[in-house]
């Protein structure tokens, strides 16, 4: 495949790894990026520049690029993000041809053209973790004296010395498979044997790599790959070929069990990603949530649309394990919170989470049903709700009760009180096509257009949070979120609530949706 419309797209990478390797050697603003799962893009756009003061902000398909010089504390607070890595190298996608060779030796490339930014970032990740590090700490020696060390080593060493053996890491998702390796296993499958001149001293370079003092800077390679690519070489293939750059560049030695460092590299059609991962866990891994039910990143997006105020009521009406209330609570505590659950057992585990997160004064919990609350009416200020709608995402008999559900919901939302509800497709849509055949039920207002990324619905208790950590969509751009259109709507099923804004997200192997609805007033004309 030729790389023939990229040159501008060459030239604008280039200028943004100058400046990110500028950031880094100051010792001040580092280049970052956090991954999002799709639909959340246009959440983390908005979080990195309040939350973080970020500059030069911009988004690719499921990944965030921003500079800050927020020191660790702020990053941690993140909400919307999986997770966050120190920018070593982005560049558009690596031209593919038939000669191995040449892809190779661009892959090589990508740790070689630049070493001195790969130095500095290394050092900006040893700052922000308080651990200080010295060029030579990191083994950056030439190759030459590396070989004349090694082979005074080998005099006294034993040779038959072997590297650690491979172990498997869960899929990021399920598409791209993430995976870590060993570059010590390089040789022992001869997929890079044909056609790859530069490899062709790799075994002694692997077995100098072996004696290497345990005092040497170390390293693994974790990758993903999908597309073109993915189709020459695995993402195993692919890592050990980065690993290998990054032994022969700087002298460093691969460590899959315990190494100093992570290298994150993703490889698509779109673009060439590599990082280093901030924090070993990730930011959708709240610390405050003891059993998770609903993916917190959701969770958090669906608080943040809702306009929170201090002093408001806020009501989850089938708050299962609580993960709604325990996002909204930790980021907005000096408000009311009152969660409902018909379940014993969700009701528990709730009580569980609640009490474990130090939250026993903020959220309040009730057994009663959903469709029958026991609440004044317009004795709420917002509800957030993750609507049931059957298992394995399809509408079952629980669609009986959604009328219902939204109807109570209604009843007890104040005018002009905000509710924002997770919905599955097949809901939304029949949510959306269920209008009243009343002629005089339409109503004009203003509002903002709809995204064009969307999030999502339920997520069980046993869901993988990796499978939605990287799934690529293109968040709207800037202009279009400010931008207002005049819109005629119909009312539907949910009475006097007015669709404000809908955002598609997806849940690893399905997509739903974010509603937000205004509780229509009378100050609104109708037609």
């Amino acid at each position: 495949m030729a790389d023939g419309g990229h040159g501008g797209r060459h030239k604008e990478a280039e200028e943004e790894e100058e400046a990110a390797g500028a950031s880094c050697a100051s010792g001040g603003s580092a280049r970052y990026f956090c991954t999002a799962g799709r639909g959340m893009e246009a959440f983390l756009l908005r979080e990195v520049r309040a939350r973080l003061d970020a500059t030069e902000v911009d988004c690719a398909s499921g990944k965030v690029f921003f500079t800050t010089s927020a020191e660790l504390t702020r990053l941690k607070k993140l909400k919307s993000a999986e997770r966050l890595f120190l920018l070593l190298n982005r560049s558009p996608p690596l031209s593919i041809s038939r000669n191995k060779g040449k892809v190779i030796h661009d892959i090589h490339r990508l740790v070689s053209e630049d070493p001195s930014c790969w130095l500095d970032t290394v050092a900006v990740w040893q700052r922000l973790h308080g651990q200080e590090m010295k060029p030579e700490d990191m083994c950056q020696k030439s190759p030459a004296s590396r070989k004349r060390k090694m082979e005074d080593e080998r005099n006294i060493k034993p040779k038959n010395q072997k590297g650690e053996p491979i172990q498997s890491v869960p899929a990021e998702s399920q598409i791209e498979k993430t995976q870590t390796y060993d570059t010590s296993e390089a040789l022992k499958e001869n997929v890079l044997s044909e056609d790859t001149p530069l490899l062709e001293k790799t075994h002694e370079l692997i077995q100098e790599n072996s004696t290497e003092e345990s005092s040497c800077f170390t390293f693994r390679v974790s990758c993903r790959s999908s597309g073109a690519l993915a189709k020459i070489f695995t993402a195993q293939d692919l890592g050990r070929i980065i690993g290998i750059a990054l032994m022969k560049s700087f002298g460093w030695k691969a460590d899959l069990r315990n190494p100093d460092i992570e290298i994150f590299v993703h490889l698509n059609d779109l673009y060439t990603v590599i990082g280093i991962p901030v924090f070993r866990l990730p930011l959708a891994s709240r610390v405050y949530i003891k059993t998770a039910g609903l993916r917190s990143t959701v969770a958090w997006a669906m608080a943040s649309l809702a306009e929170i105020k201090t002093g408001a009521f806020v009501l989850d009406p089938t708050c299962g394990l609580g993960t709604l209330l325990l996002e909204a609570a930790t980021e907005w505590p000096n408000v009311h919170y009152l969660g409902v659950d018909i379940s014993d057992s969700q009701l528990q585990g709730a009580y569980s989470n609640i009490k474990a997160a130090s939250l026993m004064d903020k959220i309040q919990l009730l057994k009663a049903s959903a469709t029958a609350l026991p609440l004044t009416s317009e004795s709420i200020d917002i509800a957030l709700a993750d609507i049931p709608f059957g298992k394995k995402f399809k509408i079952t008999k629980d669609m009986e009760l959604i009328p219902d559900i939204l109807q109570e919901l209604e009843r007890v939302l104040c005018a002009g009180g905000t509710a924002v509800l997770l919905l599955s497709q097949e809901l939304y849509k029949r949510l959306s096509n269920n209008v009243a055949s009343d002629p005089d039920s339409n109503v004009r207002i203003t509002v903002e257009p709809a995204n064009d990324c969307t999030k999502s619905t339920i997520m069980s208790v046993k869901s993988n949070p990796e499978e939605e950590s990287c799934s690529p969509c293109t968040a709207p751009s800037s202009a279009q979120e400010g931008e207002q259109e005049q819109i005629v709507r119909k009312r539907t099923t949910l009475g006097s609530l007015m669709l404000m804004e809908s955002i598609k997200v997806s849940l690893g192997r399905t997509d739903a949706f974010i509603c937000k609805y205004k509780k229509l007033t009378a100050s609104l004309t109708k037609r």
